[in-house]
């Protein structure tokens, strides 16, 4: 039997809330553990759940603390956990703040519940999806700028196999894929993609898609 993905919902508009829960809750992919309506919601909910979530869906417009100035919080209290970011906002500089922040998606709100559902198995499966009208906004803003030569040194330091692992998860492939393209564990992808963080300071795959998005100018 497939073990449910623990899944958490921070939205402060109640119909959007409601919905998100009761769509998202009666998949069998999911298990709703925490539905809040602020960042501070969810802090104040997160002590007592036995089971955390490892996946979180996360307005950006929030009362309080916004849905980018508490990415890094929760990342802190739960590093193995995936946000995925659920806006109105789309402009380039609103988005690349939340994937340097650790987001590994972001999504418009107009989005269809069916693809909100299959984009966060997505980012379960080490994906990092991203809203067509999102991706559009982006890659315009960077076409504008000039290249950029982004931790040229700490890149020279990367092994050739972190090389080839950064170089996949750039182009999109999950972990699983990753581990099945090289004959190696998922843990070993993991254990190098770590490595890598450290050689170019940073934090999470968010902020590694952020450099890439550079790079490319």
């Amino acid at each position: 039997m497939q073990t449910r993905l623990p899944l958490a919902i921070i939205e402060d508009q109640t119909p959007i809330r409601e919905m998100l829960h009761y769509y998202l809750g009666a998949q069998p992919e999911f298990e709703c553990v925490l539905i809040a309506v602020s960042m501070e919601d969810f802090f104040r909910q997160l002590p007592a759940l036995g089971t955390p979530p490892v996946l979180v869906l996360s307005d950006v417009g929030l009362p309080g603390r916004s849905g980018i100035e508490g990415l890094p919080l929760i990342l802190a209290r739960l590093p193995e956990a995936q946000v995925l970011m659920l806006s109105v906002f789309t402009d380039a500089p609103r988005v690349f703040e939340a994937i340097c922040a650790g987001a590994v998606g972001y999504l418009v709100k107009n989005t269809p519940l069916p693809l909100i559902k299959a984009h966060l198995l997505e980012v379960a499966a080490g994906g990092s999806p991203m809203s067509p009208a999102v991706a559009r906004h982006v890659l315009h803003a960077f076409r504008r700028q000039p290249p950029v030569a982004v931790a040229a040194t700490a890149t020279a330091r990367l092994t050739a196999r972190e090389q080839e692992i950064v170089t996949a998860v750039e182009e999109g492939l999950s972990y699983k894929l990753i581990a099945d393209a090289f004959g190696i564990t998922l843990d070993t992808v993991k254990n190098h993609l770590r490595a890598v963080y450290r050689k170019l300071h940073i934090n999470s795959k968010g902020e590694l898609l952020a450099l890439a998005l550079k790079r490319r100018g």
